[in-house]
């Protein structure tokens, strides 16, 4: 008997949530399969199985909070008492009932259905799988040791449908969060517990509320320069380098500047010190599915900007697959969190502690401006520097913005490192 405990989480977390079992007790279960997948407050972690044989007892329930190295689950190697469901297939196939017809074993052959009491789907997949009306049946798996992963599901969803599948569903844009339960008729209110990520969420948003002496500073950008530039290169960029060009590269460049300029914003409170930090691990918000997550592109100031485009879309993609590892969200020195995809027009953005400070992005919109003079219409952005005045003066987190400003309103300056 083989025992499956709670596996190392990540630093600093000693708990997680069950939040959702894979594998029912008597199933079969191969090595590396999934067995449960856990929720922390940050990643998901999915167990597998160190063993063949069959799932013989589950010790911990969906939505249990469970320790580390606690035991989950026990799988028996010698497979007592299995649940042989694959025999029902080949009898089918082999029934002699209809031999008139000899159109019949030409459609037997069109699905494998030997394959699919074997084929391995990843907790992730699986559930973008029934969102989308996937059949993973029909998905052939390219993950290690042929399982299904999410890509699988995505790139079968956006393939033609073959004359067999179920006509495809209109697409429409999810929502960041899971939805919620459909109230029954006559209903008033539901109660849904929260998560593990969420509750850590809302724990550390009253810690940097309650642990910083808050102070939120704006301004607001002309966008003109930087659209200019963009709009004129972004094609070639996209075609030569294989890179989307958004304005949030443009943003990190800059940001990275004025923290040179003023590395106290850079900084981080240790007891009665200041530790100035001379490397930049500049955090960027995602919204995913599990909650808002802040994965951090390691020493970013050495980067390029194709290279923190290249990043920026990397962390973004794994952090709405899910795949993003403790180690894309722990170390962040600075964060840029971005409202204006959603359409926010200002906000007062939270400090990501124990960091000192965050910009926030919103929506660019065009607005009337005086210039030289004379009252023009460009595409303008405020900004929104939140930062601990326990450290930061007002001016230092002023003038900071300010440097921001002047970067992006003169992007040629960008290239003057």
């Amino acid at each position: 008997m083989t025992s499956i405990k709670v596996p190392p989480l990540g630093e600093s977390i000693v708990e997680a949530t069950v939040s959702r079992w894979l594998k029912n007790e008597g199933d079969v279960v191969a090595p590396g399969d999934t067995l449960v997948e856990l929720e922390t407050d940050k990643i998901t972690v999915e167990v597998p199985s160190v063993t063949g044989g069959v799932l013989k007892q589950r010790f911990a329930k969906e939505g249990d909070v469970v320790k580390l190295d606690q035991l989950l689950a026990e799988v028996d190697e010698k497979g007592d008492g299995a649940r042989q469901r694959p025999a029902a297939a080949p009898a089918q196939a082999s029934t002699p009932a209809q031999p008139a017809q000899p159109a019949q074993p030409a459609r037997a052959a069109a699905p494998p259905p030997a394959n699919v009491s074997e084929q391995r789907v990843s907790p992730a997949a699986q559930r973008l799988a029934d969102e989308r009306n996937v059949d993973v049946s029909r998905v052939a798996g390219t993950g290690r040791g042929g399982v299904v992963s999410k890509t699988d599901v995505i790139d079968a969803r956006s393939a033609p449908s073959s004359p067999a599948a179920s006509p495809p569903q209109p697409s429409a844009p999810r929502p960041p969060a899971p939805a919620l339960r459909a109230a029954a008729p006559g209903e008033r209110e539901t109660r849904e517990k929260m998560t593990t990520r969420r509750k850590r969420i809302a724990e550390n948003l009253l810690e940097s509320q309650h642990a910083t002496a808050h102070l939120t500073t704006f301004n607001e950008i002309d966008m003109s320069a930087v659209e200019t530039l963009r709009g004129r290169i972004k094609e070639r960029i996209e075609k030569e380098h294989g890179v989307r060009l958004s304005f949030m590269p443009f943003f990190v460049k800059a940001t990275i500047a004025a923290l040179k300029q003023f590395p106290v914003v850079n900084a981080q409170i240790d007891g009665d010190a200041i530790v100035y930090r001379h490397y930049v691990n500049m955090g960027i918000a995602v919204a995913s599915e599990q909650g808002l997550v802040v994965p951090n592109l390691k020493d970013a100031d050495r980067m390029g900007m194709l290279d923190i485009a290249r990043h920026i879309a990397d962390l973004a993609k794994r952090a709405r697959d899910g795949k993003l590892t403790m180690e894309d969200l722990t170390g962040g020195t600075f964060t840029i969190t971005n409202g204006g995809v959603f359409g926010s027009l200002v906000s007062t953005p939270i400090i990501n502690y124990p960091q000192v400070g965050i910009l926030g992005l919103h929506k660019i919109q065009e607005r009337p401006v005086a210039i030289a003079g004379k009252v023009e219409i460009r595409p303008m952005m405020y900004v929104a520097l939140s930062y601990d005045h326990r450290i930061i003066d007002g001016q230092q987190a002023v003038l900071f913005l300010v440097r921001v400003k002047e970067l992006m309103e003169d992007p040629a300056l960008l290239a003057i490192d």
